[in-house]
């Protein structure tokens, strides 16, 4: 076991939590009746002339490591940044047997009520995802609108047996995703990310997954199974709020069928964004995009790239780009232009 001192992981642990100290939050624990325990991070001052935005991690860590390198993107735009750790990841605890996502939802209702957060916008990413749409269903009148990230709310227990996933049952997906061995931290990384790191030295391999992946390992599986047994499309309702999909294009844990599913689902209520060269940690690879498509849609929720709105693709190129019209203009003849325009989104909107 390596000494506390020494560990790389404890010590970026450490940072992160002084990120959220240095911008402006502050931790507390609410204790719920049922014995539960929630440890969020929220605003040392609220401000009721800011935007609340409660933002959920996934199934990794905890909400620092996963929020991290939000915060002065985000504050700065003008929110108010509520963060919790769901049960069994971080500081939060409860002795209750109850796994469900609607468990969660509960818990983390009762915790924002606590610290006075009434009505909010809502972001999850992956199991967070799940959790924030059970929460965008039981309380709609709280959740203003809905960000789901890389959140495979669709999928059905038939699609293990079917071969959309790359594992077989939950009992091998536990395995990758709540890692005790270096060769299956490995493969969670390899799975997750687009671009996976070259190097991963086995020390820190053995250090991450002592400081990281010990805690709550029989709850956490636990979860999963919940999760999965007997899931339906059929059985999921539609939230009402509108909503934004983000999605990994090569995402292998909760591939982009999952996506298109969820677009459909929700039909006209919601956008899909698919965002390239990014994997299952879309929020992690791309930060700054998905950053970028969460501000804009709570702040500006009627601004859209217009496929067939010439000038209002130019001023995103000349804004973003940092030159000016009649520069680009003087060097390129119209067609060119038009054509460059039109090549230059990345972004895929239904």
């Amino acid at each position: 076991m390596p000494s506390p001192c020494l560990s790389i992981t404890a010590a970026r642990d450490y940072c992160y939590s002084r990120r959220f100290l240095s911008a402006g939050l502050r931790p507390t624990s609410a204790l719920l009746p049922d014995g539960a325990a929630v440890h969020l991070w929220v605003p040392s001052s609220p401000d009721p002339s800011r935007f609340p935005l409660l933002l959920l991690h996934g199934f990794g860590a905890s909400a620092t490591w996963q929020w991290a390198d939000y915060l002065k993107s985000l504050l700065r735009a003008g929110f108010d940044l509520y963060v919790p750790d769901l049960l069994f990841f971080g500081s939060s605890s409860s002795p209750e047997a109850d796994r469900s996502d609607y468990y969660q939802a509960r818990s983390v209702i009762a915790a924002v009520e606590s610290v006075g957060l009434e009505r909010f916008g809502l972001a999850g990413v992956s199991y967070g995802g799940f959790v924030a749409y059970r929460i965008a269903e039981m309380y709609p009148e709280r959740v203003e609108r809905v960000v789901l990230i890389c959140a495979g709310v669709c999928l059905q227990e038939s699609d293990l047996a079917a071969g959309l996933f790359v594992v077989r049952d939950v009992e091998e997906a536990a395995e990758i995703l709540l890692p005790r061995r270096p060769d299956k931290l490995k493969e969670l990384v390899r799975l997750t990310f687009c671009k996976p790191p070259r190097v991963m030295p086995a020390c820190f391999i053995r250090d991450y997954i002592e400081v990281m992946c010990t805690d709550y390992v029989k709850e956490k599986t636990e979860l999963l199974h919940d999760l999965i047994k007997d899931r339906k499309l059929s059985d999921l309702p539609k939230i009402t709020q509108p909503t934004l999909i983000l999605w990994g294009e090569q995402d292998r844990v909760f591939p982009l069928e999952l996506a298109y599913r969820l677009k459909r689902h929700l039909e006209e209520n919601s956008e899909l964004v698919v965002i390239k060269n990014a994997g299952h940690a879309v929020n992690l690879e791309k930060s700054k995009e998905v950053c970028e498509h969460i501000k804009v849609f709570f702040l500006h929720p009627a601004k859209k790239v217009n496929k067939g709105d010439m000038a209002t693709r130019w001023n995103v190129i000349t804004r973003f780009a940092g030159f000016s019209m009649r520069r680009l203009s003087s060097r390129l003849s119209l067609p060119k232009l038009k054509q460059k325009l039109i090549t230059s989104s990345q972004c895929v909107i239904d």
